[in-house]
């Protein structure tokens, strides 16, 4: 009998390309990319651990983050998304990202034109994005393609191109990155 393991065939279907908001190293041996949703309880938890993460693995580990909002469960998702592709656009989406976050589920209209206030945006340029239908289907695009690669909930979680199926917590992604790192290494010899 064969035990199949969870993320078995589960592969980043869409590299990392210019269009991805990235943080980190473009050379680095390891690369997470997170699907995530700025409503979803457990995207805000993984926050706090990934953010340990990055900045214990400064400079060695590529993160980008993509949109995957579950519009049916977090109504607010898809404005949340919408106003860190806006604040993007003005260098300043791991601004806003952070803000959405941190703001444990504060999403509403009010508290966004707030966080775009402090961030210091553009507010009639930022007013304009959010109604782009460029950024929407962008953010709708993703959310496919993230579900063509095996995402089915928030946060999904990709360590060099094979989803990750661990715990979002510190010690676990640490663990996966030097894992990943370790892969890379050997395979490079």
């Amino acid at each position: 009998m064969t035990i199949r393991k969870r993320n078995e065939g589960h592969k980043l279907g869409v590299p990392v390309s210019e269009e991805d908001w990235t943080r980190g190293p473009v050379d680095a041996s390891v690369t997470l990319v997170e699907y995530g949703d700025y409503e979803c309880p457990a995207c805000q938890r993984a926050y706090g651990e990934a953010q340990r993460l990055l900045e214990s693995e400064e400079g060695r580990v590529r993160f980008i983050f993509r949109h995957f909002p579950l519009m049916r469960i977090h109504p607010q998702a898809l404005g949340a998304a919408l106003s860190a592709d806006a604040a993007g656009r003005q260098a300043k989406f791991w601004e806003m990202h952070s803000k959405l976050y941190e703001s444990r589920g504060q999403l509403g209209d009010e508290r966004i034109r707030a966080y775009s206030r402090e961030l210091r945006l553009d507010m009639d340029r930022f007013a304009r994005d959010i109604k782009s239908k460029d950024f929407e289907a962008h953010i709708r695009q993703q959310r496919l393609e993230g579900a063509r690669s095996g995402v089915n909930g928030t946060p999904t979680f990709f360590v060099n191109g094979s989803r990750y199926d661990g715990a979002f917590t510190y010690e676990a992604l640490s663990a996966a990155v030097g894992a990943a790192r370790g892969q890379g290494m050997a395979s490079e010899t």
